[in-house]
């Protein structure tokens, strides 16, 4: 059984990649910059930084990334009323909170973001901790958010499972000697979450809850 799980948000807990990936795009179109939504998808579960280099080029990203990320973040803001917690989300955290394991929350977003996230999730009363962009140096697919999380939980990556969505959250938890356990509710397949490197896939928060006592976080 796991003593600690550390939980990615977005695309994870929290139904808003999509809306990430439609407020990016509106950015990059103010900046005349367009970018097709399928490639910033692939981005998604990226730090801000990160996912504007990958984008648009170091260059491009030195010159606009700041306008971008306060455009982003404008829109992000403004159509935040859409965000939802994935079916059966809450009910999963405050399951293994309840059988005594750590639960810590593990996102790249910025402050007035966060705030949004944590109300829409409400768990805030069951988490150990939150680790979010604010917390860090380098982002997701680098592991100082994972060290940040294990810190937060205070246990080592043996006995601590990332629960993540994206190829990143995989490979940043996999640097850290931490399991993955993926969901493909962030819009990645299966195979490709596999093929990074987690130990086991399943469609979203729900299923994982439904197969709870089989899966790694508690057997």
């Amino acid at each position: 059984m796991a003593t600690a799980v550390l939980f990615d948000v977005d695309g994870t807990l929290v139904d808003s990649n999509y809306l990430h990936v439609h407020t990016w795009r509106r950015a990059f179109a103010e900046l005349g910059r367009p970018v097709d939504s399928w490639r910033v998808h692939r981005a998604i579960g990226k730090g801000a930084g990160k996912l504007l280099s990958t984008l648009l080029g170091d260059a491009d990203a030195d010159r606009v990334g700041d306008r971008a990320k306060e455009l982003h973040s404008r829109f992000y803001l403004e159509t935040a009323g859409l965000l939802r917690p994935f079916d059966r989300a809450q009910d999963l955290i405050r399951t293994l909170s309840a059988r005594g394991v750590r639960v810590v929350l593990a996102t790249s977003a910025g402050p007035d973001e966060l705030d949004v996230l944590r109300k829409v999730l409400d768990v805030d009363d069951v988490v150990t901790g939150i680790v979010s962009g604010a917390d860090v140096e380098a982002t997701k697919p680098d592991p100082e958010p994972v060290y940040a999380a294990l810190s937060r939980a205070g246990t080592n990556p043996e006995e601590t499972v990332f629960v993540g969505d994206a190829v990143w959250d995989v490979h940043a938890a996999t640097k850290a000697g931490v399991r993955t356990v993926a969901v493909r509710s962030g819009g990645v397949s299966g195979a490709e979450l596999t093929e990074a490197g987690a130990v086991a896939v399943y469609d979203d928060a729900a299923a994982l809850l439904a197969g709870l006592e089989e899966s790694v976080l508690l057997s």
